[in-house]
């Protein structure tokens, strides 16, 4: 299956749903999920219902044992970024020299400043 297939599926479902999702499409039980991920399979269960959050060493976990992101596992499509629109301006940056980056970072800063301060004059 394609990533991004994975990631358009997921995304368009709750935290509890997207961790049944991933675990079934790696053919893992609760129980086998919950032993990898050092947890009592209870609380895994517990988790898929929404009846409980997971900590942050667990989410670490269930990342890892899953194969994906943690905002992948916790966010759905449109509460991650950045958007589709700048994902290849964005990954283009870690090619930068660091001095070119921290201009990147203040000419961001300003414009979202901006856009703020507009949001709270009209309000």
């Amino acid at each position: 299956m394609l990533w991004d297939d994975v990631a358009r599926r997921v995304s368009k479902t709750d935290f509890p749903e997207r961790l049944a999702m991933l675990r079934k499409q790696r053919g893992l039980t609760q129980k086998a999920l919950a032993a990898e991920i050092g947890v009592h399979f209870a609380h895994l269960r517990r988790y898929e219902a929404g009846g409980s959050q997971p900590t942050l060493e667990v989410l670490c976990n269930l990342a890892r044992a899953l194969r994906v992101s943690a905002d992948l596992l916790l966010f759905g499509e449109e509460n991650r970024g950045p958007v589709n629109e700048f994902r290849v301006q964005f990954e283009a940056l870690a090619v930068l020299e660091p001095d070119e980056r921290r201009v990147v970072r203040d000419v961001l800063d300003a414009l979202l400043l901006k856009h703020d301060a507009k949001r709270w004059a009209s309000a």
